[in-house]
């Protein structure tokens, strides 16, 4: 199932994106240019949210498996590198919100200083030159401010959100009690919205306790949560 998964997240963001640079023009006062932006910036969380479960050896049972997901996924995100990635993602969960945590920031907990050196941390030299040369090769078919548009500017959104839900939010001051031991908060709300707002990653608390568990099966973990909290 996590084949699965992971093959129609990838192929609804190439499909999506080959849509808009094949079918729309980039058109500042037309709604629709703004909800395809939306919804490719979506489109890409969900693929790192692929490599992310890669990580984790959740797609498959076979490493292997994972690794070829996990790279896809990272390389399509911008150029990341995926075993970047996977060795802070695992100091993440091994210090989480400390200093030794690659994805928190000690010093500050503004919003925007923390998220630049959330992306200072995971951007490599090698990501710049992937995505000038893939720039470059794309103009050759398609109009630059559509490559900037419904290729760039999604990503940029999606590392925001990624950020805000997945790490901001369920990591920053105050630590309290019931955040223990992951100092991890999770999300609260509908399910419905868990996943508009991030693929069930706000349920971050969750996902420190049963890492094991793939992103579209959260949802059941914070059920069983909630019906444990409802018997005490």
């Amino acid at each position: 199932m996590g084949v699965f998964v992971a093959i129609v997240v990838i192929a609804c963001w190439l499909v999506h994106l080959l849509y808009c640079l094949l079918f729309l023009q980039v058109d500042g006062g037309s709604v629709w240019t703004y909800l395809h932006v939306i919804i490719q910036a979506y489109l890409y969380t969900g693929l790192f949210i692929t490599g992310h479960d890669a990580m984790h050896g959740l797609i498959n049972n076979k490493m292997k498996v994972n690794r070829i997901f996990g790279w896809m996924s990272s390389l399509l995100f911008a150029g990341l590198s995926y075993q970047k990635l996977r060795k802070n993602h695992y100091l993440h969960h091994q210090f989480p919100a400390t200093e030794k945590d690659p994805d928190y920031y000690v010093k500050s907990q503004n919003f925007f200083v923390w998220w630049f050196m959330f992306l200072k941390r995971y951007a490599t030299i090698w990501q710049f030159l992937f995505m000038a040369v893939a720039f470059n090769l794309l103009k050759i078919w398609f109009e630059p401010e559509q490559l900037i548009v419904y290729w760039i500017i999604p990503a940029i959104l999606a590392t925001f959100q990624l950020f805000f839900v997945g790490t901001f939010l369920p990591h920053r001051k105050p630590h309290q009690e019931e955040m223990q031991p992951h100092k991890a908060r999770s999300q609260r709300g509908p399910h419905w919205w868990a996943m508009l707002s991030c693929y069930f990653f706000g349920y971050h608390w969750e996902h420190h306790e049963v890492p094991r568990i793939p992103w579209w099966q959260l949802y059941k973990e914070k059920n069983k949560l909630k019906m444990n909290e409802d018997r005490i």
